[in-house]
């Protein structure tokens, strides 16, 4: 059995980029979610109007999360900046709470794990920022993977046995 190591960290426990330089090329997707729960009285809000006074929250966090996958080599200090060829988030508002999710995809060296789980954590920190003035108690109750595929790992997704 392989012992397991963290890949960003070298020998002596020091932070380093992986090098990624002799990797072939490959179509690489990530998927992620992570949970806004709002509460009953703003989740009728957002149904009934789409928004609060500072607009359409759920397409101002879509466009908030783009932008941070886009992003995600310049907020996380070893990550890879990489051209990304899809990111897209959908929204599922609930009785009490927000799900977000996102899908990313490139064709490259590494994969984009940490632009999917961007790019929903950024849209629910807007989420929160455009909703709090309805409610203080809001909250993001997780974020996680859900599935990733590509590379030299393969494919995985989240089991929820």
């Amino acid at each position: 059995m392989t012992k397991a190591r963290f890949s960003h960290l070298d020998r002596d426990g020091a932070p380093r980029m992986v090098d990624v330089g002799k990797k072939v090329p490959s179509q690489r997707m990530a998927k992620a979610e992570a949970l806004v729960d709002l509460g009953p009285e703003v989740c009728r809000m957002l149904a009934e109007t789409s928004g609060v006074a500072k607009g359409n929250v759920v397409e101002t966090a879509r466009v908030a999360g783009i932008m941070a996958a886009k992003r995600t080599a310049d907020l996380i200090p070893m990550c890879h900046p990489l051209t990304l060829d899809h990111v897209s988030l959908s929204f599922d508002l609930g009785q009490r709470a927000l799900t977000i999710s996102s899908e990313v995809r490139c064709q490259g060296r590494t994969g984009v794990e940490m632009e999917a789980l961007t790019a929903v954590s950024v849209a629910a920190l807007t989420v929160y920022d455009m909703c709090k003035s309805a409610s203080k108690g809001i909250s993001v109750e997780y974020l996680r993977l859900v599935e990733k595929s590509g590379g030299k790992s393969g494919g995985w997704h989240r089991s929820e046995a």
